[in-house]
């Protein structure tokens, strides 16, 4: 594991247009800061560090079975969700793949509900029911992780549309890897994206490798994806998910055009698209948006994983771009905050995941009764251990006359 120290060397600055596979530097442009405070930059690395102890502390209680089933780590990724999700309001929506414990955590979840649910314990998110892969949290927006690969893609689309009926002053972010670009769900969901023009953006957390398959190896096109959001109509844009400000700076723009998103030919005074949707001539809509995240995962797809598909040369190599060293040198260099600072902001965040783990272990475990709620909105229900399901029931005498009738 990299730690949070600023011994990162410098990197060079971007490109013009968007991130390279050089891992472009924080620091870009006439404002290195983007706008943003000493105290947003804090918070922005308090996140990182935050996710990184915690899924290290995960780690730890899998190694030790205390958390059953499979479970995806987010560390190297840090990045992605803190600089993406940062650029959001309160009242966006966020949905993503199974590998979400970093998503729960930036869009606010409690650490102590996020490892309670991994426990199987009753103050989980989802008292235990979901697991590793299913981080649920409506207060914060949060719509759930997704074990079916690219699932999530078409609630992703009913988030948007969602918000485009209601007129609510929102966009929604919907997370996948690589792996869910060639299932046909994501092609329904992208298709129906820009058909709509819906307030909503396809994020491609590109780690390079579907499980354990390079993503060249598997995907057509694999080094130009923006063919992929530019034959459905919507615009796209990458950036270096390795560095989260660069990440939030592509999000912060892309959020703003995104934002508001009406159906294309839409008439105000009648509610109604009046013809078939037309595009300009790049081809792209003010809505929707497809953005590749050129990020890297330091453990493995899950884990059980022996990651013999990749080198530890190749891993050792990724993390000397480090997204969390990345910004602690950058803080250091602007003399925005100092060593000691940092340190502290790591020690809150080892005892938060400390402190998490610790309530997970001490919390009561999920009561089978529980088991039987939450399933189904159901008018038979709720069912009950050992009783008979009245769905099932012989029906009485007056119930058969009235089906006669």
């Amino acid at each position: 594991m990299t730690s949070a120290t600023a011994e990162a060397p410098a990197a060079a600055a971007p490109s013009e247009g968007g991130s390279s596979d050089d891992a472009p530097g924080v620091a870009r442009g006439a404002d290195p800061d983007h706008g943003l405070s000493p105290e947003r930059l804090s918070g922005l690395l308090y996140d990182m560090m935050l996710i990184r102890r915690f899924e290290e502390r995960t780690m730890q209680a899998y190694q030790q079975a205390k958390i059953g089933g499979f479970c995806h780590i987010y560390i190297g990724q840090e990045a992605t969700a803190v600089g993406a999700i940062a650029a959001l309001k309160e009242g966006d929506p966020v949905v993503t793949a199974y590998r979400d414990h970093g998503h729960a955590l930036a869009k606010g979840m409690h650490p102590d509900a996020c490892m309670a649910e991994m426990f199987g314990k009753a103050t989980g998110c989802a008292k235990g029911k979901g697991g590793s892969m299913h981080m649920f949290d409506k207060p914060n927006d949060m719509y759930g992780g997704h074990a079916i690969v690219g699932g999530q893609n078409p609630l992703g689309c009913g988030l948007g549309w969602g918000i485009q009926y209601t007129k609510k002053d929102h966009v929604a972010l919907c997370f996948m890897g690589d792996g869910a670009l060639n299932q046909g769900a994501t092609h329904e969901a992208m298709n129906l994206a820009s058909v709509y023009n819906l307030p909503l953006i396809f994020v491609l957390e590109n780690n390079g490798y579907s499980m354990g398959t390079d993503i060249a190896r598997g995907t057509a096109m694999a080094h130009d994806q923006r063919q992929r959001a530019e034959a459905y109509g919507m615009r796209y844009a990458e950036c270096d998910g390795q560095d989260v400000l660069d990440t939030y700076v592509t999000f912060r723009d892309e959020v703003k055009r995104t934002r508001n998103a009406r159906p294309i030919n839409y008439n105000e005074k009648t509610g109604k698209r009046e013809s078939i949707p037309t595009y300009d001539v790049g081809g792209r809509t003010p809505g929707p948006c497809f953005i590749n995240v050129k990020t890297y995962r330091y453990q493995g797809h899950s884990m059980s994983d022996p990651q013999k598909y990749r080198s530890k040369d190749e891993v050792s190599g990724k993390q000397d771009v480090d997204c969390i060293n990345r910004l602690v040198a950058h803080l250091i260099e602007h003399d925005l905050l100092d060593q000691e600072s940092i340190d502290k902001l790591d020690a809150k965040a080892k005892d938060a995941a400390k402190q998490a783990l610790a309530h997970a272990e001490a919390a009561d475990p999920m009561p089978r009764s529980e088991l039987f709620t939450d399933v189904y909105a159901n008018p038979y229900g709720p069912y009950k251990q050992g009783e008979p399901n009245p769905a099932f029931a012989a029906p009485d005498a007056a119930t058969e006359a009235r089906e006669e009738d």
